[in-house]
């Protein structure tokens, strides 16, 4: 593709050189550039690619995309930009064909709920006859296709190759998890989006935004810029939790139609919900009609994934009958509330939970289902915001019977750091802390530990369990590995619980 050809969807300032220059690939990342390709320079938080201009030169790169003139090559041609990011995701898009003009895409974002709510709209769309691909925070995958995931939404570049690679393979529609941080980052601006669905907003990532406003400003940006009606989709709509508190924020400010959801509110709603071991049953009401369903996930919290799920099938015009077929037959998500079977009739779940919202949820949840005593497991990622560490401390040991907090994935902190910090929202409430030693007799009596290998805990939380106690493992979920200094290592909570207690079956 000529450079002129590549750069007519986007509006830039200026172009040097010869615009006849063709144009085989395109990348932000010096190392990867090879001859033929378009270099974009970006201005990043740790490093400048404005200063790995002169290697992308000797690496072969045919011309560059830059904001600083005063750092352009003299031997190539370049094109100067206001917003370095948002035109390499609008030249992303068209270089690979613009997948997302003619197929519908479905993003979701919020704090929570993001990739069971995927799993549910791929279930409708399948129902409806639209086999769609998933992008999210567990893989990238469509059919027999699968693409490890980098990012819960991957860089622009990536992305729309990632949407090219899965439309040639057959699919018919995108259902996508769009992050706070893709939105800021302007990852998903060449992305032509039909439903936009908003979860829920709690406290998470401040480490990057700072403040809940940022956070919250992050998120409007696909509801006020990316949803307004367009010639190639001019029938957009944004669908809306009521039952949070920015919802109505959000929904206030939306550039299209919105549909709203909640559990006892909105356009889309429910009477006679029941939860249990078994799972959820209500009837649901929406602008096309009502039914009833039964779904085996389990919780409120579930519910409200369930209706952004309906809502998004309402938004598309689904039939009905799809939408309903679709929540029902979905049964489960990897690391999302998964059972973890054993031979001692102890019930074991392991959950992505790692904000304290999503550990409330979770863990009011499962004490509703009863059982004799609750046993946690639990910890907080290093190098992310500290300030939900005394949060999730505080919830683990008011809900359980036993809270275990220990290693989440430390990274370059030191994990006893991390754990002094959760504690601080456990001494408050004036329980028992235990030693490990005290542990292998049983607990008693309501209380925690702080122990700072993970393997050894969940070892422990197998050890003290009785028939008819639940643990939860939460925090990593999906997740087969552990981060701990700059290393990945293999772990898997789902492995090691399920190998904990086949040596105490010995």
């Amino acid at each position: 593709m000529k450079l002129a050809d590549l750069l007519e969807p986007l509006d830039y300032h200026e172009l040097t050189g010869d615009a006849a220059t063709e144009i085989s690939s395109l990348t932000c990342n010096s190392r990867q550039v090879r001859p033929g390709s378009l270099f974009f320079a970006l201005p990043g938080v740790t490093a400048d690619g404005h200063d790995y201009i002169a290697a992308a030169v000797e690496a072969g790169a045919a011309a560059v995309l830059l904001e600083d003139p005063s750092k352009a090559p003299s031997e190539i041609p370049w094109v100067r930009v206001a917003d370095g990011r948002s035109a390499m995701a609008q030249l992303a898009a068209f270089f690979y064909g613009n997948p997302t003009s003619t197929l519908p895409l479905i993003g979701i974002t919020g704090t929570n709920g993001k990739t069971t709510t995927t799993y549910l709209i791929e279930a409708i769309l399948a129902a409806a006859g639209i086999p769609s691909a998933v992008l999210g925070t567990i893989s990238y995958r469509f059919g027999d296709q699968r693409i490890e995931a980098s990012h819960t939404t991957p860089e622009s570049l990536e992305l729309q190759s990632i949407f090219r690679t899965l439309a040639d393979a057959g699919a018919k529609g995108f259902v996508m998890e769009v992050s706070s941080h893709a939105l800021e980052q302007r990852r998903v601006d060449g992305c032509q989006f039909d439903v936009g669905i908003f979860t829920n907003l709690t406290r998470d990532h401040l480490d990057y935004h700072s403040t809940m406003e940022a956070y919250l400003s992050s998120k409007l940006r696909l509801f006020t810029e990316l949803l307004r009606p367009t010639p190639e989709k001019p029938a957009r709509k944004a669908v809306i939790n009521l039952d949070d508190g920015y919802g109505a924020i959000i929904a206030a400010q939306a550039a299209c139609p919105v549909i709203t959801f909640g559990i006892q509110q909105g356009d889309v709603r429910t009477s006679d919900a029941s939860f249990s071991v078994s799972g959820i049953t209500a009837t649901v009401f929406t602008p096309a009609g009502r039914f009833s369903f039964s779904s085996p996930l389990l919780g409120r919290f579930n519910l409200s994934n369930i209706l952004a799920a309906i809502s998004a099938g309402v938004a598309l015009d689904l039939p009905l009958a799809a939408i309903k077929q679709g929540i029902e037959h979905h049964s489960t998500v990897p690391g999302r509330v998964e059972r973890v079977i054993n031979d001692h009739n102890v019930t074991v779940l392991v959950d992505y939970a790692h904000t304290g919202d999503a550990l409330e949820n979770i863990l009011s949840t499962v004490k509703q289902l009863g059982p004799p005593r609750l046993i946690t497991v639990f910890g907080c990622g290093g190098d992310r915001d500290p300030g939900k560490r005394p949060v999730m401390g505080r919830i683990a040991a008011e809900f359980s019977d036993l809270a275990i907090a220990t290693s989440d994935n430390p990274r370059t902190e030191d994990p006893l750091l991390i754990l002094s910090q959760i504690k601080e929202g456990i001494l408050p409430l004036g329980i028992k802390e235990y030693s490990q030693e005290e542990l292998e007799e049983g607990f008693r009596e309501k209380g925690f530990i702080m122990l700072e290998n993970r393997r050894d805990a969940i070892k422990l939380a197998s050890r003290v369990a009785r028939a008819g106690d639940l643990i939860l493992i939460a925090g990593k979920g999906h997740e087969d590995y552990q981060i701990i200094g700059r290393t990945k290592h293999h772990f898997d909570d789902r492995e090691e619980v399920a190998k904990a207690f086949e040596e105490r079956s010995r």
